[in-house]
């Protein structure tokens, strides 16, 4: 049960006394409130600190920035219709150093500007740093002692590890601000890293161990530590640092073995069903929030009193516009657990990355089938409340099943009829679960919608739509939230930033640059395994967070009834395998080599960007592997800057990142906002050659 159920007030309060009067400098800590930092001089005042500092993370995921920052310009996840946050995506000279306005180009109110990450790290640092400060002369109690630093350690050390990783060197402030500075030095991005890194290790040695304070899943653990520390240690040898790093790599790589060795000791196994992870999430603190998976999560719960500054608001970018393209078959609302504002429409790669047949993941992640919940006139296909209403197809490109059909959203005038027989089982008697279920009698059945990804060999999936850009595709599920209790309201489950599966490939990755290839492909299949189907599933079935709507309070007349007939409990696997029998075997994912003969998925990957000898190849496959473990997962954009695949695979596989630029990109510019309240010692402004000097290379 997680216990932080006034996490949002605490954070707010403390906050309050941590909060700047200076607009111009991100780091003023000068009091102008009625609460004095005496407050902070006792014990209570800072064990109610390091519980507010799970309220700094709770950010990553309020607004339009979650995915901006994280999700878009890479290989797995492109624009669709809706162009908020497009510059992320393009890479296009609105993403630069000033603030992203309707008056510098953005499309709406609601753009993510690049200061966003960097003015609320530094809030989280401010508070780990009069923890730091006080806790050896303030707290007696070693043991509550030591509990404070670790997470103020921890926090300081993540914190910084996002600014570093976007950013690259910041400006680094490792004590309490007690006046107002305007004067600052840049540091580099080896010092920066070095602070990373000193940070969590401190917090890996100060952490009991897996205590888990305040409920499982939310609870920062000594595992947690490892975690981020291996991807530190990671990140500071790997391509993005080549020109310094070589010192450090091989040490780097043991250490960072060693990390994740814990966490994986520490934690078990991994949780056996993948679905358990995000697809059958069940309502507010349900079991699946306190698997011993989970290493770090962003916690939320339904009480409004204590929501904070920042609610869940990720169930709004992952689906596609389905309001607007299915000419009213499909109403959205509380009883379907994603808003369609179609912000992250996956790329032709994030598809085809999977292996159809036999990568469960694929179909306990994309969403492809939504039933009629509105009848619309005319119907000559008699079509009734309940049938599909939304089909999406997703074949490969050598299958030729679907090349005579109309395919397309409602004004599209699709023709396209199950007349196969694929289509699964829908009427609620007969409906999949999760270990039985048949394909439907009913031959020759009409959807209003219907997309596939292939014709003739041509992806054609973009070209479904009812708008400029395509806002009709299968979109993931891993953020769906039945738990909502209005349209537009904040989701209550908590979201995950890291688990074991991660922590697999990290090694993984480790042994890869270590020329452990055997012990690489021993972890790779650890996660592959969990991945493959297990003997009697269901391989129809489909569930996701809509399903917490069953608890809900508004579960209710047209409500409730609306609920069942939007969500169907199936997928398109067979169809979209239309060569595979009905079968509840199970299958196998594992390698046995590597990183020679991959499967035909990476080797087509792999060709397309070039990779030739097995570090290559095994870097590559890695980040293959974690498209489909990790797909959506906040982590991508830093994933690829840090490997130096960036460019090379945004090129490859996402066709809006036409304008992003080899050695400018893989760093976001420094606010301008900040460099120009920068001041000299002699508190005179900076010339501009001095403001250019702080600037990333190409802004």
């Amino acid at each position: 049960m997680n216990k932080f159920k006034n996490i949002g007030i605490v954070f707010l309060a403390m906050m309050g006394l941590l909060s700047s009067s200076c607009s111009n400098d991100f780091l003023d800590e000068e009091q102008t409130n009625k609460y004095s930092t005496a407050y902070f001089d006792t014990p209570e005042g800072l064990t109610d600190l390091t519980e507010s500092l799970y309220g700094n993370i709770r950010w990553h995921f309020g607004y339009e920035w979650a995915y901006g920052i994280n999700l878009y310009g890479t290989d797995e996840f492109t624009n669709a219709n809706d162009l908020t946050n497009e510059m992320w995506n393009t890479y296009d000279n609105r993403l630069g150093p000033l603030a992203a306005t309707t008056a510098t180009g953005a499309a709406n109110a609601n753009a993510t500007s690049t200061g966003a990450l960097w003015d609320e790290m530094y809030f989280g640092i401010a508070s780990a740093n009069t923890i730091i400060a006080k806790a050896a002369t303030v707290i007696t109690d070693v043991k509550v002692r030591n509990r404070c630093l670790a997470h103020a350690y921890f926090l300081r050390g993540y914190n910084y590890y996002r600014l570093t990783a976007q950013y690259g060197g910041v400006v680094l402030q490792t004590v309490p601000v007690e006046t107002v500075v305007r004067n600052f030095t840049r540091s580099s991005e080896e010092d920066c890293w070095k602070q990373v890194i000193s940070d969590l290790r401190n917090a890996y040695n100060l952490f009991e161990g897996e205590v888990f304070t305040y409920g499982k899943g939310i609870t920062w653990t000594k595992a947690t530590a490892a975690h981020f520390l291996a991807k530190a240690l990671l990140f500071r040898s790997s391509e993005r640092n080549d020109a310094w790093n070589s010192a450090y790599k091989t040490d780097d790589y043991k250490e960072a073995v060693d990390a994740c060795s814990y966490a994986i000791s520490s934690r078990g196994a991994l949780t056996p069903n993948y679905s358990d992870l995000y697809a059958n999430w069940t309502g507010i603190d349900c079991p699946n929030e306190q698997l011993n998976e989970i290493l770090m999560a962003a916690g939320f719960n339904g009480d409004a009193a204590t929501e904070g500054r920042f609610g869940n608001q990720t169930y709004n970018y992952f689906a596609p516009q389905f309001s607007s393209f299915a000419g009213g078959w499909v109403a959205r609302g509380i009883w379907i657990g994603s808003m369609d504002f179609q912000r992250c429409r996956p790329t032709e790669y994030s598809y085809g990355v999977f292996d159809h047949v036999n990568d469960a993941r694929m179909w306990k992640t994309f969403k492809t089938v939504y039933g009629v919940n509105t009848v619309k006139t005319p119907n000559p296909n008699n079509v009734k409340l309940g049938d599909p209403g939304i089909v999406m197809i997703l074949n490969d490109k050598n299958d030729n099943t679907y090349n005579g059909f109309t395919f397309g959203c409602f004004v599209q005038n699709p023709t396209w009829k199950d007349n196969a027989g694929r289509l699964p089982e829908w009427s609620i008697a007969g409906r999949q679960k999760a270990t039985s279920g048949s394909l439907t009698s009913k031959v020759g059945q009409f959807v209003p919608n219907a997309s596939v990804l292939y014709q003739n060999g041509v992806y054609v999936a973009p070209t479904f739509k009812n708008q400029p850009v395509c806002n009709f595709f299968a979109g993931i599920n891993k953020t769906d939230d039945g738990s909502r209790t209005a349209e537009k309201g904040n989701a209550h489950r908590d979201v995950i930033m890291a688990r074991l599966a991660e922590t697999y490939l990290l090694r993984a990755e480790c042994y890869v640059r270590l020329g452990q290839y055997g012990s690489a492909m021993n972890d790779i299949n650890v996660v592959r395994s969990r991945a493959q189907w297990k003997s009697g599933e269901n391989r129809s079935y489909y569930s996701d967070g809509s399903q917490a709507f069953e608890k809900n309070s508004l579960n209710a007349g047209a409500a409730a009834t609306n609920y069942i007939n939007s969500n169907l409990n199936m997928n398109t696997y067979y169809l979209s395998n239309p060569g595979v029998a009905v079968t509840t075997a199970a299958s196998d994912l594992t390698l046995k080599s590597f990183p020679a003969n991959l499967p035909a998925e990476d080797e087509a990957v792999i060709a397309k960007v070039g990779a030739s000898n097995d570090m290559e190849r095994a870097l590559n496959f890695i980040l293959n592997e974690r498209t489909r473990e990790l797909l959506g997962e906040w982590d991508r954009w830093e994933t690829l800057s840090r490997t130096g695949t960036l460019v090379k695979r945004a090129k490859a596989f996402n066709p809006e990142a036409k304008f992003i630029t080899a050695n400018k990109h893989e760093l976001r510019p420094i606010p301008q906002t900040f460099i120009d309240g920068v001041l000299n010692k002699d508190g005179s402004n900076l010339s501009a050659s001095q403001k250019a000097a702080w600037q990333n290379p190409g802004y």
